[in-house]
């Protein structure tokens, strides 16, 4: 086989002087070398039939362009690089990735000619048309959720709650309603309202900071196509989830226990807050609308039903609208209670879903005279449309990108998005501030970590801009109440993800603690794609449930609750001792990991199990020709084993069958 090779195409073992070394060494080496010997001949025979006269005429020329067109890996080129594309592209890592220049970068940049400007220019805006569907799915997932989750929200922030209760509906409402920022301005707002104190609202900032992480984990799931992408797309996610778990770690005992955060923003506080004008960023100016005209979210409904003004969202309906005309006017408009307005006569009324007060319109799925189920269909129907169109979208932004970014090299790109950390955390601050939402900031920012665009240490500084970026929402909120206590919260929101930058970043010790996290989870969906759903559901779900069952049980006052409570507390912390312990010293991880294995190669098994029984059949009727046995005694003597009939094998029938079996 070797030496046929060496006959095939002897031209191109002249690139390769030291082509012995490969047959010399191991076996992966040997092998190689000789697919690039293959596929060197295949591309000879196919290019010879339509080489071109120059071509023909310049020969040195075509062999240099016939070994270029083969590289495929950065091991077959000389500068080692990695190009976008590449078959090992995910084999490479960070600290393999060669430096480049800003004149590299410049020229890959700026230095095309008349075709690939109008290639790039195609991209663009294909790019832009993609990402502002992306963005409008993100925006009537926000409203949908607000729709369907509304009601539960503003009942889990009506009341007055410890600590660990407070922590945990703060994440679940956020969780609910996919939107931190609608959760701190209502927050904010409860506190101005003094409906809530000073410091039950700190616990709920730092459970909103934990729910807002829901909804780039939930984008990260539409790469599962591809296994690297959804590797580095999951552990770019969860980035954020880990610092925000970690730095709840360690913030929320030390506010229980010294109150830092509310002496710290306490002493900054001025006498008094003048009234301020609500400030809206761009994008959300571009894309709102036109969601808008889709579906609408009441977010007063979460309000009045957190601050008790309403008892249930059965208040708002059924939807009602002066003379039938639907309009922001004759169906939104709130009546003056103090001039003696009435509802159906002076004014309508509205449920979870509204009109919009600018164009006076009101959104396709509102409906004169519904119910609150009517309302829950239409949030279902357009949850379910926004997820199809977020997952259509972001696969289709994914091919413009990796068309765009193909033969890129990898130095090029890490030269291009390798900035220092803190300018990192000043981008994804002033992204979040422009958009007014660090969901939608980190939900752009992942698809472009699957991509292998941008590297989890640069997301994780971007991610913590966009921390930093969202309080700014809670900020205006308090500035727009005349409060201070209002204006204390958003501080204690600001200053609480600044605590957690300082303690988790600066450091690089402390800072592979969230990476290696995020890496091993990105890994683990490597043997399951289960892994990204279970996750969600267990770690902003599941654990907050069981963590809100078992402080409700101290919020009864009462000696038997209380005992029962501190019994199943214990019980939980002896599980989770136990659970440790089998995790590392009895090798539960491993014993998890085997688990994932075998289902993986089971599922492999069952796709792959048509094509391998026909293979068998096909060498079962080879066999059956090489005996001499026909297929109709075959299947009588396999129908008389199976009804245990079968009479004993004669001698010489045995003698011959030993023969064959033999042969």
């Amino acid at each position: 086989c070797r030496s046929t090779i060496f006959y095939i195409v002897p031209d191109f073992l002249a690139c390769y002087p030291a082509s012995s070394h490969y047959l010399k060494n191991t076996p992966t080496q040997l092998a190689f070398f000789e697919r690039n010997i293959v596929d060197s001949h295949y591309y000879t025979r196919t290019r010879a039939s339509t080489m071109s006269t120059t071509e023909a005429q310049d020969p040195v020329k075509s062999e240099t362009n016939k070994v270029e067109s083969v590289i495929r890996s950065r091991k077959e080129r000389p500068t080692g690089s990695t190009h976008f594309g590449d078959a090992d592209w995910d084999e490479e890592q960070v600290d393999e990735i060669g430096d480049a220049t800003w004149g590299e970068v410049a020229k890959a940049c700026c230095v095309h000619d008349a075709k690939e400007w109008g290639k790039i220019f195609v991209g663009a805006c294909g790019a832009l048309f993609f990402l502002y569907f992306f963005l409008f799915a993100l925006e009537l997932l926000g409203n949908s959720a607000k729709v369907l989750g509304g009601c539960r929200a503003g009942g889990l922030l009506s009341d007055e709650t410890n600590p660990v209760a407070g922590l945990v509906i703060g994440e679940l409402a956020t969780a609910l309603i996919q939107s931190s920022s609608t959760t701190t301005s209502i927050i904010v707002s409860l506190v101005g309202a003094e409906a809530i104190s000073v410091n039950t609202g700190i616990y709920l900032v730092m459970g909103a900071n934990i729910g807002t992480s829901v909804t780039n984990t939930i984008v990260s799931m539409g790469q599962m196509a591809d296994g690297a992408q959804l590797e580095r797309a999951f552990a770019g996610a969860t980035v954020h989830d880990i610092f925000n778990l970690l730095s709840v770690a360690i913030l929320f005992p030390l506010e229980v226990i010294s109150h830092y955060l509310y002496h710290l923003t306490n002493a900054m506080l001025p006498d008094s807050v003048g009234d301020g004008e609500k400030w809206e960023g761009p994008i959300k100016k571009i894309v709102s609308p036109f969601a808008g005209r889709v579906l609408k979210a009441n977010k007063d409904v979460i309000k009045d039903i957190a601050t008790g003004k309403v008892e249930s969202c059965d208040a708002y309906y059924p939807v009602l609208c002066l003379d039938g005309i639907e309009d922001y006017k004759h169906c939104a408009s709130k009546c003056d209670k103090d001039a003696g307005e009435e509802v159906g006569v002076d004014c309508g009324r509205v449920g979870l879903i509204t009109c919009d007060k600018d164009s006076g319109e009101c959104p396709g799925f509102f409906q004169n005279g519904a119910s609150l189920n009517d309302d829950y269909i239409s949030g279902g129907v357009c949850l379910v449309l926004s997820l199809f169109l977020l997952f259509v979208c972001l696969m289709a932004l994914v091919n413009v990108l990796q068309r765009g970014l193909a033969g890129m090299s990898t130095r090029i790109i890490y030269k291009a998005t390798n900035v220092n950390g803190l300018i990192g955390i000043v981008i994804g601050a002033a992204i979040t501030i422009l958009v007014q939402s660090s969901s939608i900031t980190t939900s752009v920012l992942t698809p472009f970590v699957g991509l292998g665009v941008i590297q989890l240490e640069q997301m994780l500084p971007l991610t913590l801009g966009a921390n930093i970026g969202t309080t700014i929402t809670g900020l205006l909120a308090a500035m727009v109440s005349d409060n201070v206590d209002a204006l204390q919260v958003a501080l204690c929101h600001l200053f609480f993800n600044i605590s957690g930058i300082v303690i988790w970043y600066p450091i690089p010790i402390m800072r592979r603690i969230p990476l290696r996290g995020a890496r091993a989870l990105g890994r683990a969906t490597r043997r399951s794609r289960l892994v990204p759903p279970i996750y969600i559901i267990v770690v902003f779900f599941v654990i907050p449930l069981l963590l809100l069952g078992l402080s409700s049980l101290f919020m009864q006052k009462t000696v038997g609750f209380t005992v029962l409570g501190s019994f199943l507390v214990i019980g939980v912390v002896l599980g989770i001792a136990r659970f440790i312990w089998w995790w590392k010293k009895q090798e539960g991880l491993q014993k998890c990991l085997a688990c994932l294995d075998r289902r993986t190669d089971m599922n492999n098994t069952m796709k792959t199990l048509p094509e391998d029984m026909q293979f068998l059949k096909s060498k079962v009727s080879l066999l059956a020709e090489h005996t001499g046995l026909p297929e109709d005694e075959e299947a009588g003597d396999a129908q008389k084993g199976s009804d245990g009939t079968a009479e004993e094998v004669a001698p010489e029938n045995e003698e011959v069958a030993i023969e064959d079996k033999e042969d």
